[in-house]
């Protein structure tokens, strides 16, 4: 095997990405959602745990989450001046999606 084919079948391993859940809190946009991840944070001073979030846009394709849903997301590369992230899958559909298709 020469030092060329070598080369060509290995491929570099591309590291994880980072994936989180929260949810979808507006989705005006077209194919783009912003999601609140909430977490928990240890006041420094106090100890107590304070409630914080972060705010991420999120490029959904297929426009298939709306508001209220969890979703899953997953870090990748900038597609606009705000968006870092890419909707992988919807956890659960908010209930009032779910409580609407029942009385239909």
């Amino acid at each position: 095997m020469t030092m060329s084919e070598q080369t060509q079948t290995e491929t570099p391993a591309r590291s994880q990405r980072k994936t989180v859940v929260g949810v979808v809190r507006t989705a005006k946009m077209d194919k783009t959602r912003r999601v609140e991840v909430p977490r928990l944070q240890k006041h420094p001073k106090y100890g107590k745990y304070v409630k914080r979030r972060t705010v991420c846009y999120v490029h959904d394709e297929g426009n298939a989450s709306k508001v209220g849903d969890t979703v899953e997301i997953m870090e990748t590369r900038p597609m606009s001046k705000l968006k870092r992230w890419r909707l992988v899958r919807v956890v659960a559909v908010a209930a009032t999606e779910q409580t609407a298709a029942a009385k239909a």
